[in-house]
């Protein structure tokens, strides 16, 4: 009898697995079974920005693959609009919703692979059923907010809640559509994973697009009227709007994990060893935004939900339950995003979680250009580092700038993941051409002004 792999969750992580699990064990040898309660499989959430804005169509332009391909090609009885309620570890069945049809069902396991993803958060003041209030973690959120903005009355202004990677994506999308935006931010300032330093550049480029942003202002609770949002409520007063959306962030998936007794980290996401395994749990996986992992440089357990950290992390798992061998390295938190052709990158650590893990450090900011000074289109480029003392080690790095500023984070990443010193990086070999980069390269001169702030120091 072959043995059956049930998948909740048909998104990065979900398919990933199955699909490795499929390409090393034949369709005699192992059934597998995904339940998904969305309306799509392996799509790329981090693309919907870019379909709200009309840069890239959609939303068949962000699937990398449909449940029919699964079906026909991997062999995969892929069940849609079905949400699991109930993971049974004694009996090896979990029982799922039909969430159109009606009516629920029982299926058995041998191997099962928890992929739920994350979920936005969402305060109380936002649980309302007015038209207009949307979030934004899946591609039905994205189908839901491209059908609003597109119906008539059309939106004039919108409020999106929350400077994070998100919020700022939407604000832009929102712009480029021609809406009148505010973006309203709880702390001091948007893009708080990036230091204060850093973030203000990136509130300077927000405003100069026309976006209004009210920093330090927490909000209270939603206004409306016939059964649509009209305001959102602050401190300082109603702000009128026609569209509200929330870019809060998110937190794992994993209440339902939880009430199966699977262990639960102090991040709130699943519990895993390097091999993806939920340790104590024979035949149980887990992977994506519903777990959490370790940070190689604070050693310390993170949930950084990303597409990249998702699909590795399914590969993985797929290739245990396959019978092969592979482990999940953990991560160093490197991000990159863009508010129109301001580019924003980072890596590795910032000052707050420097201190907080107990690292004794310098920080330094390098002003450059992106190209050498005489190439036209040479434009500004501000890269931080962060360097331990007294060693020099690299503990993060950020860089805000405009075009090739952004991937320039990877050679910090690669330099941060491998231990690299910051003396290590003044000798690094990049490429030079007076089109992409000046004689001396950004990174470069960060690295040397780290050099010479912690011989400072040590004077």
């Amino acid at each position: 009898m072959a043995q059956r792999l049930i998948v909740i969750g048909g998104d990065a992580a979900g398919m990933s697995a199955a699909s490795q699990a499929r390409r090393r064990r034949g369709r005699d040898d192992l059934e597998i079974m995904v339940f998904e309660r969305g309306h799509f499989t392996s799509y790329s959430a981090c693309g919907i920005p870019y379909w709200i804005s009309g840069l890239v169509s959609g939303p068949e332009a962000l699937i990398a693959r449909d449940p029919e391909t699964f079906r026909t090609e991997y062999a995969m009885d892929v069940r849609m609009r079905h949400e699991v309620t109930t993971i049974d570890l004694e009996r090896r069945e979990v029982v799922a919703q039909d969430l159109e049809g009606g009516g629920e069902v029982r299926e058995r396991f041998d191997e099962l692979m928890y992929a739920t993803g994350a979920v936005p958060v969402k305060p109380p003041w936002a649980s309302t059923d007015a038209g207009g209030v949307f979030g934004m973690q899946t591609l039905d959120d994205g189908a839901a907010l491209r059908e609003w903005l597109d119906a008539e009355p059309r939106p004039r202004r919108a409020v999106v809640v929350g400077g994070g990677y998100i919020g700022v994506e939407i604000a832009e999308a929102l712009i480029q559509r021609g809406l009148s935006v505010t973006l309203v931010e709880a702390g001091t300032q948007p893009m708080s994973t990036v230091d204060p330093d850093m973030g203000e550049l990136v509130a300077e480029a927000m405003r100069g697009l026309g976006i209004t942003i009210r920093a330090g202002l927490p909000v209270t609770g939603l206004e409306e009227r016939d059964g649509r949002v009209t305001a959102v409520v602050t401190a300082e007063g109603p702000m009128p709007t026609d569209v509200v959306v929330l870019g809060l962030g998110v937190r794992p998936n994993s209440a339902l994990a939880a009430a199966a007794g699977l262990p639960i980290g102090t991040t709130g996401g699943v519990r895993v060893d390097r091999r993806m395994r939920v340790p104590g749990m024979p035949g149980i996986w887990a992977a994506g935004d519903c777990v959490e992992t370790l940070h190689r440089v604070s050693g310390m357990p993170v949930h950084v939900p990303l597409g990249t950290h998702a699909n590795k992390q399914g590969r993985v798992a797929g290739i245990n339950i396959g019978g092969g061998y592979a482990t999940f390295a953990g991560v160093i938190g490197t991000a990159v995003t863009k508010v129109c052709d301001l580019e924003v990158g980072r890596t590795g650590l910032r000052e707050g979680e420097a201190e907080a893990a107990g690292f004794d450090f310098v920080s330094v900011i390098a002003e450059s250009t992106n190209r050498a000074g005489y190439y036209p289109g040479a434009r500004p480029m501000t890269v931080k580092l962060i360097a331990e003392r007294p060693n020099g080690r690299l503990l993060g790095a950020q860089i805000v700038g405009w075009s090739e500023a952004a991937k320039r984070i990877d050679a910090l990443a690669v330099a941060l993941w491998n231990g690299m010193t910051v003396d290590d990086m003044t000798a690094l070999d990049l490429g030079y051409a007076p089109p992409y980069a000046p004689v001396w390269d950004p990174v470069l001169i960060a690295a040397r002004k780290a050099v010479d702030a912690l011989s400072a120091l040590d004077r």
